[in-house]
């Protein structure tokens, strides 16, 4: 009688035991999936964007935990899902099973479908979901497909090991070397040296039409250009961060498409120097000074939870049916003083028209740390500061006070153009500004007369229609935006401007500070010092990709003519007849305006119903003032959208603020009713 009480005993254990096989199987498989749709295309993109995790300060520690996280947590759910299904029935498995693999194949389908078709949007999700329901039959059907992804379910540890010790990024995970050859003092004065390199700021951006800097708009600037020599002729390597500045701080062209790190990079300005100096460097995007040399201060956001944060935004852009407008430098924003919980660095200047006891909060806090280390001391001392200003995304006024922008609106299409450019200025005056606290601490402490200071630009940024941005299109029509940079170097005990017109090339930068500072570079450098003959050759060596030159010519850009002032600006229009609706986004922060606070609503978007023409010209009033006028932009996946900075804060009052919107397009004024 026990006979086939044991008999059913092991038939019940062989069925749990292939139930366990299957469901094994069936995870092998959305193991797979889930490493094609999720970890690959991530830990891809951010592989090659080493100064993500740069940026953030990210620890080895950090970036492995992000790395687990990136290829173990969205398989768990489905795992948990496929382990709940065990206690249904076989058929509801195995729905359930297939139900995923669709999904996941549709994920996929979306993904490959916007890399190699032209479509976007709902005929995207139409198409990817017919493919996903097709593959997923027949996976369901033959053996084959199963097989397939059952041996795929080992991509997820290709992927990681491919990004821990092939991708750019590998260098902050696994950091190798880092001592670097120091120089050699010479005989000579050591004098401190004060270097700013600010980013995206083309030269063109601070003339005026007479080809000088425009003393009325950026008065700073000028007076750094009235104690200093300008080398106007002066153009970055390349358009992207990641290889001008490792070309600025180790005089050599880039070759290699590595992270801007000092493992890959061991001899540069930071140890040529470090023998002697003693080094305060705040960097952003690169790593360059060595830990042997000297300790950062830490300004931007930190840590695991902002890794898993942008990156989950990453993810987002990857999988959507869309391409997005979202640049992810824009990520790279600077943290104010205040969000980093750092005092001011400077007391209240003597400036009526600079809110400083409100606004100073708002200062970047790597600058204000910068300011603060700005003191005599008994060694030479370099202090560094890599400034992401005027880079974007545009937040600033002239005056200091920030404002709030969708994440979206468009740098490049028709009638954005304008609106990017004018926030690019307006970001452009409030760097001026920093410029002016930076010269007035310089001497209030007695390091003026005394240090070298050098203030440039990594590399600029076009704004030419049909060609804005920084990439090679930018580069081969829109050089003198992209290439030409300001230039400027005041040597130890220089109070008289000099203009020098010679090709420079950020390469001759660190040989021009070694030559100041009597220091023997002790490898071998592109560049050549300022203070050598010029090069002969007039044309400049600039680089899209590293190792990959491109010669690029011309000479001293012209200024492009400044942004058109609408005669409307500035008047009241006062009452007028209705003329239509007009949906404005934010609306609501009108209601409560506190200048005092640093913050203004000084971007107004919105859209207008389908009726109102392309180009239709729309007057912003605040308080009854016109502050802008701007024209309706084609209709895109926004809608029929516009947007209009407002970049004179005297516009606003404290507390509510009345906004209107007028259609200025012939005939007179209609006031639109705002919703």
């Amino acid at each position: 009688m026990a006979l086939p009480r044991e008999r059913a005993a092991g038939a019940g254990r062989r069925t749990r035991r292939d139930g366990w096989r299957a469901e094994a199987a069936r995870l092998a498989e959305v193991t797979a999936l889930v490493g094609l749709v999720v970890t690959q295309p991530l830990l891809d993109t951010l592989g090659r964007s080493p100064d993500f995790f740069l940026f953030h300060g990210a620890s080895r520690s950090d970036v492995l935990l992000l790395v687990a996280l990136v290829a173990l947590v969205p398989t768990v759910p489905l795992a948990l899902l496929g382990a709940l299904a065990l206690t249904v029935g076989r058929v509801a498995r195995a729905a359930v099973h297939t139900t995923v693999v669709g999904l996941l194949l549709a994920a996929l389908a979306v993904q490959v479908g916007r890399h190699l078709t032209p479509l976007r949007g709902v005929p995207l999700l139409v198409v990817a979901a017919v493919a996903g329901a097709a593959a997923a039959a027949g996976h369901r059907r033959w053996r084959a497909p199963r097989r397939v992804l059952r041996v795929a379910a080992a991509g997820p540890v290709v992927f990681v090991a491919l990004f821990l010790f092939a991708s750019p990024a590998s260098a902050v995970v696994l950091p190798r070397g880092g001592g670097g050859a120091a120089g050699v003092a010479g005989a000579g004065a050591h004098p401190p040296v004060v270097m700013i390199v600010l980013d995206e700021l083309p030269l063109v951006s601070l003339l005026g039409p007479d080809g000088r800097i425009d003393a009325t708009r950026y008065p700073n600037f000028a007076a750094l250009a009235g104690g200093s020599t300008w080398y106007r002729n002066a153009t970055g390597v390349s358009g992207w961060t990641p290889y001008a500045l490792p070309a600025m701080l180790t005089g050599r062209y880039p070759q290699h498409a590595v992270a801007p790190h000092y493992s890959q990079y061991p001899d540069s300005l930071f140890t040529a120097l470090g023998g002697l100096y003693r080094i305060k460097a705040e960097e952003s995007i690169t790593r360059l000074c060595p830990p042997s040399r000297c300790e950062q201060a830490s300004t931007p956001e930190q840590g695991l939870g902002v890794l898993v944060r942008e990156s989950g935004r990453l993810l987002g852009r990857i999988a959507a049916p869309v391409d997005s407008r979202i640049d992810p430098e824009d990520s790279y924003r600077e943290r104010t003083a205040a969000e980093a919980g750092l005092d001011a660095a400077e007391p209240v200047p003597d400036d009526p028209k600079f809110r400083w006891d409100t606004l100073d909060d708002n200062q970047p806090a790597r600058f204000t740390a910068f300011l603060a280390g700005l003191r005599p001391a008994d060694r030479p001392t370099l202090h560094f500061l890599h400034l992401l200003m005027p880079h974007s995304p545009w937040a600033y006024l002239p005056s200091g006070a920030q404002y709030a922008a969708p994440e979206d609106l468009p740098n490049d299409d028709a009638g954005w153009l304008d609106l990017a450019r004018s926030r690019h200025l307006a970001q452009l005056g409030y760097t001026d500004r920093l410029i002016g606290q930076t010269l007035r601490t310089l001497r209030a402490t007695g390091l003026y007369d005394q240090a070298l200071v050098l203030v440039t630009a990594d590399h600029g940024v076009s704004f030419r229609p049909d060609w804005q941005g920084r990439g090679m299109g930018a580069i081969t029509h829109a050089a003198d935006q992209v290439a030409w940079v300001p230039m400027f170097v005041k040597a130890p005990g220089q109070h008289t401007a000099r203009v020098d017109d010679r090709n420079w090339e950020h390469v001759d930068l660190l040989p021009t500070v070694a030559a100041e500072t009597h220091i023997r570079v002790p490898w071998r450098m592109d560049g050549r010092p300022a203070q050598a003959a010029p090069r002969a050759r007039a044309d400049k060596r600039f680089y899209d990709r590293p190792g990959q030159p491109v010669t690029i010519t011309g000479g001293v850009p012209a200024a492009p003519p400044p942004p058109a002032v609408d005669p409307l600006v500035g008047t009241r229009l006062g009452d007028a007849p209705t003329g239509g609706p007009a949906t404005v986004a934010n609306l609501a922060a009108f209601d409560a305006v506190d200048p005092a606070g640093g913050r203004l609503p000084a971007l107004v978007w919105g859209t207008v119903p389908d009726g109102v023409p392309d180009g239709a010209r729309l007057a912003v009033a605040v308080n009854g003032t016109v502050g802008a006028v701007v024209p309706v932009v084609p209709p895109d996946a926004g809608g029929r959208r516009f947007a209009a900075l407002l970049p004179d804060d005297r516009l606003f009052a404290a507390g509510a603020n009345r906004l209107d919107l007028y259609r200025v397009d012939g005939g007179p004024p209609r006031r639109l009713t705002l919703s």
